[in-house]
């Protein structure tokens, strides 16, 4: 999955449910504020699936179980 589509269906889904997003972009990864919670994003081209799933995993405290299907 493309960065950009990771980070655009994280933004989504947040404003969808009322909450603040932002991001701050560092040297070598973008992070990716949700609320109070935060996460940091490696800034590769292409994420495979195994670690978008992962890093969709670590929102689901803020944005709910499963937020992403």
């Amino acid at each position: 999955m493309k960065r950009e589509a990771v980070i655009k269906k994280i933004k989504k889904e947040a404003i969808r449910q009322g909450l603040e997003f932002r991001r701050e972009e560092s040297t070598r990864h973008t992070r990716i504020y949700v609320g109070a919670f935060w996460s940091n994003l490696g800034r590769h081209s292409e994420i495979d699936d195994v670690t978008v799933k992962k890093f969709f995993n670590q929102f689901q405290d803020v944005l709910g179980k499963g937020w992403w299907r």
